[in-house]
């Protein structure tokens, strides 16, 4: 007689149902839900999702502190700049107010200056020229009016050079001939360049 096969070697007849691949994923989705992770081995895990740490409110505090002192300090300094360019101007604007006065009264010393130089003129009138003249000069002096030094060689920052000629040697080349009109000073700044005539050497 044929024996009928055994049921432990058969599957189906002990009722069992075989595993799918869409059974496997529903499983593996399952698992998720419940926060945890099959592993490729088929074991569970753990779900390892990290959580951005919250930024430390005083720690943000204590930058926007800073950052606004910082701003504070910046236009403070730049404040304190501006007052102090501000005063130097107005100091500058009252050392040197007289200047422009000074220039425009020069020209009028300039005359005073060749009229005494005339030849034939009455005493008395030259004294009283000298006299005014003096006095001109007496008031700018004191304002800070200084002559420049007659003679010398040509200097391009304080001489204005009008006329030209023959220099004897070659020591004498740019040396000055003759001033035609005088040049001066107004403190450290230079008022008006002196109009000379210069040795030039051929």
């Amino acid at each position: 007689m044929l024996e009928s096969p055994s049921n432990d070697k058969n599957p189906a007849a002990a009722g069992a149902e075989p595993t799918t691949a869409r059974d496997a994923d529903e499983s593996a989705a399952t698992a998720s839900k419940n926060g945890k992770q099959i592993g490729t081995d088929g074991q569970e895990s753990e779900s390892l999702d990290e959580v951005a740490p919250e930024p430390d409110p005083i720690e943000k505090l204590e930058a926007e502190k800073a950052e606004l002192l910082d701003r504070f300090q910046r236009a403070q300094a730049e404040f304190e700049n501006f007052r102090k360019r501000l005063l130097r101007e107005k100091d500058e604007v009252r050392e040197y107010a007289a200047m422009d006065t000074i220039r425009s009264l020069l020209p009028v010393a300039d005359d005073f200056q060749r009229a005494l130089d005339a030849e034939g003129l009455d005493t008395e009138v030259r004294k009283g020229l000298d006299l005014v003249l003096k006095s001109m000069f007496d008031v700018f002096t004191r304002a800070g009016l200084k002559p420049l030094e007659d003679g010398g060689f040509f200097d391009p920052n304080i001489h204005e050079a009008v006329d030209r000629g023959p220099a004897e040697s070659d020591e004498d080349d740019q040396k000055i001939l003759e001033v035609y009109q005088r040049g001066y000073h107004f403190k450290d700044r230079l008022l008006r360049p002196a109009m000379v005539k210069v040795a030039v050497k051929d």
